[in-house]
């Protein structure tokens, strides 16, 4: 007998460069297979290997995912639930939150969110729902990239319009610095980059797969990266490669910052940050040459002076004058307004009735959840804090809190889950349509719904609908059905598509031509132009002009810790896999042969990392991808799903950046020791 079969073309939403097309087979209805669209330009036929095992596995597994709602059964953290229905569950909620806000404020509510998917309403709707309630916002941005957007905005007056990476097919040079898409992106690593006919430099701590395939590679010790910056300026000034009719024109602040330079030698480049002088050289002269691209990573402006770091490494393509013409520009991200998406009518922040709270940062937000007056109830929805937050111990404590009453939207019962009230199953991006904005390629592209949720899982706008209901809210807005925010939001795109014709093809490019970034050299800064020296940076307490600084490095027996992304392991997206887990293998700290063998370390050693915020037992591995001074462990592992309860963030510190008030979870610093008895 045979069986039916059919296929769906849809989209990847995680929080990758990628946006990778997908083919779902369909046989009798349920999905048989998830596979790379070979139509698509970036995944061409095949997923990154975390995806292929993840939505393959525990992704369309009943028995791994969340099917009813569940209420809490016994003391917070036991981990113990009973089923509940809808309705009861959400009236119960509704019932508590609204007791809450009368008698407490609304602003006790705190609501915190991430990139756990990044397609439009899966990610902003719920916010519709923050907003008319009145509660506050845990700035989700916080965790990841602020204090880039921050400082790329002083500098530009944006940080969401970027290069369209199909301008590289006229760049000299493409310098990518703390960026490591062959983690992160790894389609793009394969046939964007290292297709790409310019020379590749990048810049990066680690010899990743990205810089070992890389024409060139800048090892810089962690936190010298202003330095860098400055001493392949001094090299570009030096050898008549600035733009001076450009810095003339388009910018301010040029005779502030150009005898900031003179001292910045190539020698003096190698001394503060490690790299030696005729790479610098070498580096400069190629970008300066151009027409070149900067790609900026997210991991770069993860540490203390981040804010410093992207201020300074942003002045490059105006010094070097490669803005404006095809094969220039730089990348943070391409934001969603790029291809026409109107934030704001997703998440509807004017159903707000008061001014809004201030937002908290992610950073404080154990401080936050410890102080009972001003926390008296957590919504979370894709995201899982008690993995992916700093000061991870002590985050734990603050939510086994009995009178903070946390309801919690998921599809696993993650460590967050665990400490929850309320767990309320979600249903995944393959069962459900919604539109996905590549913050990488400008292009558009469809989330098609394949097959429906297993149980009683529900979209997380459902959800807040139903919960908007409990609440007692009537506000059109959060009745709006899916297919009319996704109708709307093409309308206003100017794309000209529907969503059939959007679906049917998948993703569709932003026009057939690349789009020049700052192509009429008019920037949304104050001025109107680039400014190297900023008075609204001076306004908010930091310096007018970048400055070439490098941390110190550590003292006595301690080494840099730093936690990028794993091949195997997106955030804490696919953590909860067996096949993936078994592919990644234990957790682990990479460290240079010199420091093993100070500490009495070989390979396969279990060893203690340790600092105020936390302890953590790795073991090692020994290799030269890191330098001296550094440790590596890679980040996106469950606490609860790890030999000792605990990953990497239990050393976070939680130490904000000098802007934005970001992680700077690369700047944290432990002792490494061999684990006795």
């Amino acid at each position: 007998m045979s069986t039916n079969t059919a296929t769906v073309r849809t989209t990847c939403p995680r929080d990758c460069y990628d946006s990778c097309g997908i083919v779902v087979t369909l046989a009798g209805g349920a999905i048989s297979n998830v596979r790379g669209d070979p139509e698509h330009p970036v995944s061409r036929g095949k997923l990154c290997p975390k995806c292929s095992l993840g939505y393959n596995g525990a992704w369309r597994d009943p028995a791994a995912r969340l099917t009813r709602p569940l209420r809490r059964a016994g003391a917070k953290g036991d981990g113990r639930f009973e089923p509940v229905a809808w309705d009861d569950a959400l009236a119960d909620i509704g019932s508590r939150l609204s007791a809450i806000a009368a008698e407490h404020g609304p602003e006790t509510i705190l609501a915190t969110h991430y990139t756990g998917t990044i397609s439009q309403l899966a990610y902003g709707f719920p916010m519709r729902l923050v907003h008319r309630l009145g509660s506050t916002e845990v700035d989700p941005d916080t965790v990841c990239n602020n204090a880039g957007h921050v400082a790329l905005g002083y500098v530009y007056g944006d940080s969401e319009t970027g290069f369209d990476p199909r301008t590289a097919r006229d760049a000299a040079c493409i310098l990518v610095w703390g960026a490591n898409p062959s983690a992160s992106g790894p389609h793009v690593d394969e046939h964007w980059l290292r297709a790409a006919p310019g020379c590749v430099v990048v810049v990066d701590p680690i010899r990743t797969e990205t810089a070992r395939a890389a024409d060139l590679h800048l090892q810089p010790f962690p936190g010298t990266d202003a330095a860098l910056a400055f001493s392949l300026l001094h090299v570009i000034r030096r050898d008549g490669l600035a733009d001076t009719a450009f810095l003339a024109e388009h910018t301010v602040g040029w005779e502030e910052l150009e005898p900031l330079l003179g001292p910045c030698t190539p020698g003096w480049g190698e001394q503060a940050t490690g790299v030696p002088a005729a790479l610098i050289e070498e580096a400069a002269r190629l970008y300066g040459e151009g027409p070149s691209l900067l790609w900026l990573g997210q991991g770069l402006q993860r540490q203390r002076t981040g804010g410093n770091v992207i201020r300074a490494c942003a002045l490059l393509p105006a010094v070097s004058g490669n803005l404006g013409l095809p094969g220039t520009g730089f990348l943070y991200l391409n934001g969603s307004a790029s291809r026409g998406i109107d934030g704001d009518y997703v998440t509807a922040p004017h159903l707000a009735r008061s001014a809004r709270p201030d937002k908290v940062s992610q950073m404080h937000l154990a401080r936050r959840l410890e102080d009972v007056a001003a926390s008296r109830a957590l919504l979370a929805w894709n995201v899982n804090i008690a993995a992916s937050n700093p000061e991870q111990t002590r985050l734990r404590q603050a939510l086994c809190r009995d009178d903070l009453f946390t309801v919690v939207l998921e599809l696993f019962q993650t460590d967050t889950a665990d400490l929850a009230d309320y767990v309320l199953p979600a249903a995944s991006f393959l069962e459900f349509d919604d539109l996905v904005v590549p913050y990488f390629d400008l292009a558009l592209s469809a989330q098609v719904k394949a097959a429906d949720p297993p149980g009683e899982a529900l979209p997380n706008q459902e959800i807040v609908r139903r919960l908007a209901r409990a609440l007692g809210f009537d506000d059109p807005e959060l009745r709006e059905p899916d297919d009319s925010v996704i109708e709307t939001l093409l309308e206003r795109s100017g794309l000209g598509l529907d969503f059939a014709e959007l679906a049917a093809r998948g993703t569709v490019p932003l026009g057939d031509e690349p789009v020049i970034q700052f192509a009429g050299l008019s920037f949304p800064t104050p001025s109107g132009r680039v400014e190297l020296a900023s008075a609204r940076a001076e306004l908010d307490g930091h310096p007018r002009t970048p400055l070439p600084l490098g941390d110190e490095r550590p003292t006595g027996d301690r080494l840099r810790l730093l936690s990028p992304a794993s091949p195997w392991i997106l955030n804490d997206s696919f953590a909860n896999d067996a096949k993936v887990l078994r592919q990644a293998g234990p957790a682990t700290v990479l460290l240079h042969p010199a420091d093993a063998a100070e500490r009495g370390l070989a390979d396969g050693h279990e060893a203690v990392l340790e600092n105020a915020a936390g302890r953590l037992v790795l073991r090692v591995v020994v290799s030269d991808v890191v330098q001296p001074g550094v440790a590596v462990s890679h980040k996106g592992r469950w606490p609860k799903l790890e030999p000792g309860g605990a990953t990497v963030n239990a050393l976070n510190p939680g130490e904000p950046t000098d802007m934005g008030e970001s992680t700077s979870v690369h700047s944290a610093e432990v002792t490494v020791s061999p684990l006795c008895g």
